[in-house]
């Protein structure tokens, strides 16, 4: 996203990636029908199809489609707009398949080991290397979909304090994003499944991944010797043909991209609308950029941070969402909140959200923030529509409505339906 000849600096650009699952309209099976999508557009079978601002790519599977900003653009603001046109014209494509997008950040009734099929066309190399080393069927592979943001930096100096304010925040970004509750038609017990199975899927080599929260380190070269290398170092015997030796490999929830002078956080389900998600990006963003500019502690006191302490945090998050309870008070502090009572992620989103610019101009947008941070996110949301133990047929009538939500740009607000 950020050209290396001239990069930008901190928050002078975003990029943003939206991943949506293509599904039968009638039954809400997976439809692998990415690569005719691509070819109805294109004319050829591609990885991306540019619409100037915008564009659409492959994913390792053929049911997932991407949209995502072409290039950096300057602000958020407006941007779930543009998003919203690509995905009705996605839709108006797809209905001569009788299919259409599905949100969340998981389907909830996928066989991945029987319906899972890798994209067999231009650049598939990656994947099928990929697929040879961790067998790329099961949820952890085939059955995620996510937001990613990325984050401009230029130089030591500024990625120093844009991961340093990253690490800390990505603790909590599930209590907002978490849209992943149910899998194999089962309420899984955890509010961000998608996460919970990320963290799992690269087991076969522990390092690839890590603990999800990146390591404390802090210059372009740290970075490459203490987490890139040893990443490389451990695939190697795996990948002899080098095909994965990149950055992308690493599989942490904020990656550095040198290549392109941005860090991309991976750690969003996909919400219902792309309203849902600049919501949430742009929350994400303002707290982000005050710790960056350390407005509650220092830059040097947020580098003390151990990942292991910050996943911690993370794993409660995955589980409970904005009920969890943040016993860590330190952790508190660093986002100017010294309250010491029974302080949940969703009482710290609260506090942060009030103290920070307020979105005057973009009522949809605080609207949909509003939504998420007083009825909960959108995993709270689903689990409350579907109830204690949800039939087949409930979780199908509550996804058809996501689904609506989807191509009408709507927040989706929980009615039960059993």
């Amino acid at each position: 996203m950020n050209n290396p000849s001239k990069p930008l600096h901190l928050f002078e650009g975003y990029g943003v990636e939206l991943e949506y699952m293509i599904v039968h309209a009638d039954t809400l099976q997976v439809a692998p029908l990415a690569d005719k999508l691509i070819y109805d557009e294109a004319g050829a079978y591609v990885s991306d199809v540019e619409f100037g601002d915008i564009a659409w790519s492959n994913e390792l599977v053929l049911h997932v489609v991407e949209l995502k900003t072409q290039g950096p653009v300057k602000s958020l603001a407006g941007l779930y707009l543009r998003f919203q046109e690509h995905v009705r014209k996605i839709n108006r494509m797809l209905a001569k398949y009788n299919a259409c997008l599905l949100p969340s950040g998981a389907h909830p009734l996928m066989n991945p080991f029987t319906e899972t099929r890798l994209w067999p066309h231009e650049h598939n190399a990656v994947y099928e290397a990929y697929n040879r080393v961790f067998d790329c069927r099961g949820h952890g592979w085939a059955n995620l979909q996510s937001t990613h943001l990325n984050l401009p930096f230029s130089g030591d100096e500024e990625f120093e304090k844009l991961h340093a304010a990253i690490r800390l925040v990505l603790p909590l970004i599930p209590a907002l994003s978490a849209s992943s509750p149910i899998l194999d038609g089962n309420i899984s017990g955890y509010q961000d499944t998608r996460l919970e199975v990320y963290r799992h899927n690269q087991d076969k080599i522990p390092r690839v991944a890590g603990k999800i929260i990146p390591e404390a380190v802090f210059s372009r070269q740290a970075y490459e010797q203490q987490i890139l290398q040893p990443i490389y170092n451990d695939m190697a015997p795996y990948d002899p043909e080098g095909i994965l030796q990149d950055e992308f490999l690493n599989s942490r929830g904020a990656i550095a991209r040198f290549s392109r002078n941005a860090i991309e956080i991976r750690l969003l389900d996909i919400q219902e609308c792309p309203l849902a998600d600049i919501a949430v990006l742009q929350l994400v963003v303002a707290v982000i950029q005050a710790l960056a500019a350390e407005r509650w502690v220092s830059i040097d006191e947020l580098k003390q941070w151990d990942e292991n302490r910050l996943a911690t945090v993370l794993l409660g998050v995955i589980k409970d969402g904005q009920e969890t309870v943040l016993t860590d008070k330190e952790f508190v502090r660093c986002f100017g909140f010294s309250d010491n009572a029974h302080t949940t992620a969703g009482t710290l989103w609260n506090h942060l959200a009030a103290q920070l610019p307020d979105l005057n101009g973009q009522p949809e947008v605080a609207q949909a923030l509003d939504t998420i941070l007083t009825r909960g996110n959108l995993s709270k949301r689903i689990l409350e529509a579907v109830g204690t133990n949800p039939s087949e047929a409930a979780i199908r009538q509550v996804y058809r409505q996501l689904a609506v939500c989807l191509s009408e740009g709507k927040m989706f607000i929980p009615e039960k339906v059993c």
